[in-house]
């Protein structure tokens, strides 16, 4: 570890302090210069590839799947950290998951999921791409569903 301030490399932690999601904080003190910085650590575990329907396999993309979600979000009344707490969801979901290889479709249930409990315009934007609504007669039965 090495300190912002002058770029040495020894230091010594002063605390330590553990958050609910695994990562761990520390504060540490410089043995040169004496400035005081925190460092935050966490597991890298990795998440699996996705088999998309035709049979790629691609990484799975925090950034694209936001993205997704934004745009279905676009001009509605959702805040950022709800749309970055469903990326978060749909990963950890992933990482329960434990495996290697899933298919995207697993991504895309839950995000419609969590986007039918989060804001039901953004759902009916995101499922007429998801579910393939390709008719004002399937949106509209979608919607009915929704309004059950």
């Amino acid at each position: 570890m090495y300190c912002p301030f002058c770029k040495s490399d020894r230091s010594r932690v002063i605390d330590t302090d553990h958050d609910s999601r695994g990562g761990v904080r520390r504060r540490r003190k410089c043995s040169d210069c004496g400035d005081r910085y925190t460092t935050y650590e966490r597991a890298v575990k990795s998440l699996p590839f996705l088999i998309k329907q035709d049979g790629r396999r691609e990484n799975f993309d925090r950034e694209k799947l936001e993205r997704g979600i934004r745009v279905a979000c676009a001009k509605r009344p959702v805040a950022s950290a709800d749309i970055a707490r469903l990326v978060g969801e749909v990963e950890s979901k992933l990482l329960i998951m434990g495996k290697t290889e899933t298919s995207s479709r697993v991504v895309g249930d839950i995000v419609i999921e969590g986007l039918k409990l989060l804001d039901q315009i953004a759902y009916i934007r995101y499922a007429i791409v998801y579910l393939g609504l390709s008719d004002l007669q399937s949106v509209r039965e979608e919607i009915d569903r929704l309004l059950v």
